[in-house]
């Protein structure tokens, strides 16, 4: 029964990624708003929503390894596994304006969470710190955004105020079915994996990180497929520092999190390696090619395969 749920988990997964994609989409175009933004915020916040079910409930059941795997794993499969599997499907174009914007804003809350974590442990103060942060972030982001003027028929009004309804409806469908999906998926692979009694750290950073960036890595592939590329790049980066600023600052506002040394001399040390290592690539020909797409999925199954 529980592969059962697992395959339904991961059909949930596909369908709500696809409603996800065509509702911000659908948006973005109605608003006039650039479909890389609502990508770094919107669609990023709701695919993070699995991580942050995770997190919280392991943490306060006390499985602080598992909470914080989850982060660092999953923040490490986005740039390594999805982006690099997105961009094999279908080469990914990169705005300047992402390099300036995502990639830093990505590469500043890594920083960040090591400093924070570099003493052992994540309080509730420096949670609140986090959290405060990505309220400012969001905000700036959304300012930086300038609604294009449209010039429309009234008689064209009302068939516009019924598709932006639609879209939202789209939008929700997406989320609800990317957390409950996800939630199936991982809640089968945990209790797959323990029975061949892995550690909680490596059931956190590889199954948990990997379960719930499956709707990070379906609604990018459903966008790279789509050929809206911003909205997966603009995913993959949003989701990363949703996941540091929005997941570990509510975790740790709920609950401290104890951070163990092999986080800091080995997990921390592969997720700032891989952030760093993805500037040279967003900048090579402001395009991820193929080829560097499989480069990227090369380095996680090299991590994967010293993890375990």
């Amino acid at each position: 029964m529980v592969y059962l749920f697992l395959l339904l988990g991961l059909v949930i997964l596909l369908v709500g990624g696809k409603y996800l994609v065509d509702g911000a989409s659908g948006i973005a175009s109605r608003f006039g708003l650039s479909p890389g933004l609502i990508g770094l915020t919107v669609v990023a916040f709701g695919t993070s929503a699995p991580e942050l079910l995770v997190s919280v409930n392991a943490a306060l059941k006390g499985n602080s390894e598992i909470a914080l795997g989850n982060v660092i794993g999953s923040n490490i499969a986005n740039i390594s596994l999805v982006l690099g599997i997105s961009a094999i499907l279908y080469p990914i174009v990169i705005y300047k304006s992402v390099l300036k914007l995502d990639y830093l804003a990505t590469l500043l809350s890594s920083i960040l969470f090591y400093i924070l974590a570099s003493n052992g442990i994540i309080s509730r103060l420096e949670g609140i710190f986090l959290f405060i942060i990505m309220l400012l972030l969001n905000w700036y982001f959304f300012r930086k955004i300038s609604p294009t003027e449209e010039n429309n028929p009234s008689g064209e009004e009302n068939q516009k105020n019924k598709a932006i309804i639609i879209y939202i409806i789209f939008l929700l469908l997406g989320v609800l079915g990317l957390y409950y999906g996800s939630d199936m998926f991982v809640d089968s692979a945990v209790e797959i994996s323990q029975v061949f009694g892995v550690s909680e750290r490596v059931i956190g950073i590889t199954v948990i990180a990997i379960g719930t960036s499956l709707p990070e890595m379906v609604t990018s592939i459903i966008a790279a497929l789509k050929k809206k590329t911003d909205i997966a790049i603009g995913n993959i980066l949003g989701s990363n520092i949703m996941n540091i600023l929005a997941i570990i600052g509510i975790t740790s506002m709920i609950s401290p999190i104890p951070v163990a040394d092999i986080f800091l001399k080995q997990d921390f040390i592969w997720m700032l390696g891989i952030t760093l290592l993805l500037f040279p690539i967003l900048k090579s020909k402001l395009q991820i090619s193929r080829w560097e797409g499989l480069i990227l999925l090369s380095i996680y199954g090299v991590y994967i395969y010293l993890i375990l």
